[in-house]
């Protein structure tokens, strides 16, 4: 039998994206999994596992109880959007610490978060719920253009399109409408005021309600009216964190959460910090890869001691920079070439990853058609000593690697 602390993970996501998180935590604790297939590539880092339908709450809890009855579980962790919720009710079934199921749906719908940001002065975006294509151009005459229309409780920026006129509302209603029907909690959809402005974002740690923002990541948006994220940068010894840490706390304060780890999103208008939401765990896209390329700071495991009722180590053990590039194609069609400069990327210590998620033959399709989860043929990681050497290495890398489609005829 291990001495060490085991702790249980629901829905450990993709690999691709998502193992290093599960990775990390297995060096510290061991891990049991709650997961919707039998496990593959997880079966390296975990002592057990039950497979439950993860759409079922119900069958979630269950399989849970069953877990917790085999081991002593001294905590329960999920980095996935969608399991927020039901990872929060299963904790508290098993008497563990977690943020309450009320603060988790508030973090979940973006709706409520608006409410909770005004109510406590955070500035934000001002906001109104359309049921109707005609609320939401009522909503438009009190808010302007532009405007974003997105689905009230979903994530990935699916479903969210910018409208700059009246003419263009119907297309973008129904956009974000067909988006906001694939959520499992709130169907509904927003309109809100465009913050006009560079986005960013603050990862920050939550312990016994005392919020600490360890790194700012700088966020790159594909073609507009979307808002596709198609790359992003942390830098250590970014100034800009200190500037937007205070709104990213006061923001994870007003949702009610006391701990756990967040992935704050906002812009800056006028230089300012304006909210857009809360993500109550690890940000996607590799982000928690970057902070500890950068940094040296392990979200993952510092989210598994949350969950464990642990304090967090968070002292940063480097000074440095890390960036991911998406690779999209430059249009919607079927995947022709996927290669990488090999000599290229074997003579450069500084490209730390180049991960192909689409195989040749496979149809990529942009939004309006496709979303994140259709677009992208891969992704690739640098690092460097500040912002500006890592964006002109992944500059320097993009053009040693080929993504080419052939459109449909």
């Amino acid at each position: 039998m291990s001495a060490r602390p085991l702790i249980a993970v629901v829905s450990p996501g993709d690999e691709t994206y998502r193992g290093y998180c599960l990775e990390q935590v297995a060096a510290a604790y061991d891990i049991v999994l709650l997961t919707g297939v039998e496990p593959s590539w997880e079966t390296l880092f975990i002592v057990d596992h039950a497979v439950v339908d993860l759409a079922d709450p119900v069958a979630l809890l269950a399989g849970g109880r069953a877990l917790a009855e085999r081991h002593d579980l001294v905590g329960v962790v999920t980095w996935d959007e969608w399991h927020l919720v039901p990872t929060a009710r299963l904790a508290h079934a098993l008497g563990l610490a977690s943020p309450s199921v009320e603060v988790m749906r508030a973090c979940r719908n973006k709706a409520t978060a608006r409410t909770l940001f005004a109510r406590h002065g955070v500035p934000s975006a001002a906001s109104m719920k359309a049921r109707t294509l005609l609320e939401a151009g009522l909503a438009t005459m009190t808010l302007g253009y532009p405007a974003v229309i997105k689905p009230a409780a979903f994530a990935g920026s699916i479903g969210v399109i910018r409208v700059d006129r009246p003419e263009e509302l119907p297309t973008a209603f129904a956009f974000a409408s067909a988006g906001a029907h694939r959520s499992r909690e709130d169907t509904g959809v927003l309109v809100e005021e465009y913050l006009d402005g560079p986005e960013v974002s603050v990862e920050c740690v939550t312990h016994h309600g005392a919020t600490t923002a360890v790194a700012v990541t700088r966020k790159h948006l594909g073609r507009a009216p979307y808002f596709d994220e198609t790359g992003h940068t942390v830098d250590a010894t970014d100034p800009l964190l200190a500037q937007i840490a205070p709104a990213a706390t006061a923001a994870v304060k007003a949702l009610g959460i006391t701990d756990g780890v967040q992935h704050v999103e906002l812009r800056l208008v006028g230089g300012r910090p304006r909210l857009i939401e809360v993500n109550a765990r690890i940000g996607g896209d590799m982000i928690g890869r970057l902070v500890r390329l950068a940094t040296g700071i392990d979200l993952p495991k510092a989210a598994a001691d949350l969950a464990c009722g642990r304090a967090p180590d968070l002292t940063p053990t480097r000074s440095g920079a890390a960036g991911i590039r998406m690779l999209y194609p430059d249009a919607s069609g079927t995947l022709t070439a996927r290669h990488i400069n090999q000599p290229f990327a074997a003579h450069t210590p500084w490209l730390r990853q180049v991960q192909w998620i689409r195989e040749i033959g496979d149809r990529l399709l942009l939004p309006p058609e496709g979303d994140l989860f259709t677009a992208r043929a891969g992704f690739y990681i640098v690092t460097g000593r500040d912002t500006a050497e890592v964006n002109a290495r992944l500059t320097t890398a993009a053009d040693e690697i080929t993504v080419t489609t052939r459109a449909a005829r």
